[in-house]
């Protein structure tokens, strides 16, 4: 079971914890464990993912699934890493004749940039222009500095997906820097769980696709990134020690809104659904933000 154990962070009568979602409902892991590992990010660390998911498979649900709000699957991580243009109809989309690099494109993201599985996401006042982009995101398990390729893998803990939400005008508001678009609040998504990882085969090659409304967007195969899972790790991890809890996001498909003619925002009342196989499907509508005088 553990290879397919549903985890998840989540707010229930105002308290947060974690556990793992079944058909029935809820396992409450927090309220079992929460005393030695207080968040998920404390159990990845611990290497204890799959002995909660043995222990789990022998339990019944604590209570049904639709009382929770979801969170991101990891609290408070100290990195969230976003790889930029990793798909090779993406790298065409920019139209400046440019082969791809020959290193990943990188930039940071918050933590309060994201929001959970069924939680919409928010268009600001400041921008219309909020757009959609479905990835595999990599939830790091083992710290690493200068980790090489061939042992990359072993560094992730789990898999989840991320739809890397954009304000697309406010990545151009400067000479040069992405940072004011990829970080307004609540504007992106990772969820809906955070899968153990088991092997390469897992994520090596699995369709990815995202759909606005039930229409199809994105859709393509992680076999044909142009820098691979193990590429970004050890790339990512020349500049900064790795740690357990660190999410990275692999990249987008070509297909985002801002690339249609004329360009599709995200409005509210829209539905945005990622989904990749094995890793279920990730689900936000869209809210405007009320902002108080």
């Amino acid at each position: 079971m553990t290879g397919h154990a549903h985890f998840l962070s989540f707010i229930r009568n105002g308290t947060a914890g974690y556990g793992i979602e079944t058909p029935a409902g809820i396992v409450d892991l927090s309220a079992r464990h929460g005393g030695r590992w207080p968040t998920l990010r404390e159990v990845i660390a611990d290497g204890a993912l799959d002995t909660l998911a043995t222990e789990a498979s022998r339990l019944s649900a604590d209570f049904p699934a639709d009382g929770i709000t979801r969170g991101i699957p990891v609290p408070a991580p100290e990195k969230i890493i976003c790889v930029g243009v990793n798909y090779p109809d993406r790298n065409e989309e920019y139209r400046d004749g440019q082969a791809a690099q020959a290193n990943p494109s990188l930039f940071v993201r918050f933590p309060r940039s994201f929001v959970g599985h069924e939680v919409p996401l928010t268009r600001p006042p400041e921008s219309e222009q909020l757009d959609y982009e479905g990835e595999i995101a990599l939830i790091v398990g083992k710290a690493g500095r200068r980790i090489a390729e061939a042992d990359a893998l072993s560094h992730v803990a789990a898999v989840s997906l991320a739809n890397e939400g954009t304000i697309r005008d406010w990545v151009r508001h400067a000479k040069f820097n992405v940072t004011q678009g990829k970080n307004f609040e609540g504007t992106g998504s990772i969820g809906p769980w955070l899968i153990p990882f088991a092997d390469e085969s897992q994520i090596a090659d699995i369709t990815l696709e995202t759909r606005v409304n039930g229409e199809v967007r994105q859709r393509d195969r992680t076999g044909r990134m142009i820098f691979s899972f193990r590429r970004i790790i050890s790339y990512i991890s020349t500049f900064t020690t790795l740690v357990p809890g660190d999410m990275i996001l692999t990249g987008t498909p070509t297909g985002a809104g801002a690339r249609l003619d004329p360009p599709v925002w995200l409005k509210p009342g829209d539905v945005v659904e990622v989904s990749a196989e094995g890793l279920g499907t990730l689900r936000n509508g869209v809210k405007d933000e009320i902002v108080n005088d």
